[in-house]
């Protein structure tokens, strides 16, 4: 029997990356670094982050000088990875890029929610109220009231639209 590590086939040893996996990784945390960096401090907030890739965060913005900036971002890289929780940074930074499939699908769950509500049916009120109890069902009923009513008279659906906003504003708060 030998002490050598069992090798494969293609001649990695077993828990062994390749060189370019290991790139591509690089890679995408610094890209995750990249889209974090350009998040409102607000929404910043509502990750769990260390304080050393917070202060990293807030100081990107003082980098102007191209060359700075990009040391800076493989730092921020660097941090990113050593985050407890990265599937759930990637989550949230997706769910906030309109062009990502996960923002699409949190954007249709508010809108069902809009319609749902809608129907005027207080079952549906009260199922959004179970789901964001900080929901204010007074003004919920108001705007649900008004819509139906701008709806029979073929006005702009303002009302809807409100209506909307409020729910998008429960539901991030509710994060």
């Amino acid at each position: 029997m030998t002490d050598f590590p069992e090798e494969h086939d293609d001649g990695q040893q077993e828990d062994e990356k390749s060189k370019s996996q290991v790139k591509r990784e690089m890679h995408a945390f610094q890209e995750l670094g990249r889209r974090l960096v350009e998040l409102k401090p607000t929404q910043l907030d509502k990750l769990e982050l260390t304080d050393k890739l917070r202060a990293a965060l807030e100081e990107a913005h003082r980098h102007t000088a191209r060359g700075a900036l990009k040391r800076h971002l493989s730092f921020v890289g660097k941090l990113v990875r050593e985050q407890p929780d990265i599937e759930a940074i990637q989550a949230y930074v997706d769910r906030l890029d309109s062009s990502s499939q996960a923002h699409a699908q949190y954007f249709h769950q508010l809108e069902r929610w809009r319609d749902r509500l809608l129907t005027g049916n207080p079952e549906e009120q009260q199922a959004f109220i179970d789901a964001y109890p900080n929901a204010d069902r007074q003004t919920i009923r108001q705007l649900v009231r008004q819509a139906s009513k701008e709806a029979a008279e073929n006005k702009p659906p303002a009302a809807a639209r409100k209506l909307f906003k409020l729910i998008r504003e429960v539901a991030e708060h509710a994060d």
